[in-house]
């Protein structure tokens, strides 16, 4: 049978409180994702790297977030790795980097 992932309770209701507390960074990201795919040729370059600069900010408030809970287990391997699972499931955008901090 299938079986539920450890941590997976506790990683979602810190993604839901990534969500609450920060929903100012997936907005702003999003908004600069349609402004580069609205953009003329001549300004999507920098309207893309905003757009990254809006996805780094989000990572590494996620990845700061899962760290600190991290440093709390004995052995962290398994909760890392179902952490990140669980990012590029839900906010996909912030999953291409997390692995990297």
């Amino acid at each position: 049978m299938f079986r539920r992932a450890r941590f997976t309770e506790v990683i979602d209701s810190q993604l839901d409180l990534f969500e609450g507390d920060h929903g100012d960074v997936l907005t702003e990201a999003a908004a600069r994702l349609e402004s580069y795919h609205r953009a003329g040729r001549d300004e999507a370059e920098e309207l893309y790297g905003d757009y990254l600069d809006s996805v780094e900010t989000g990572t590494e408030l996620l990845a700061d977030m899962r760290d600190h809970y991290a440093r709390s287990l004995d052995h962290p391997d398994a909760y890392l790795r179902e952490f990140n699972k669980a990012v590029a499931r839900r906010l996909p955008p912030f999953a291409l980097e997390i692995e990297n901090r």
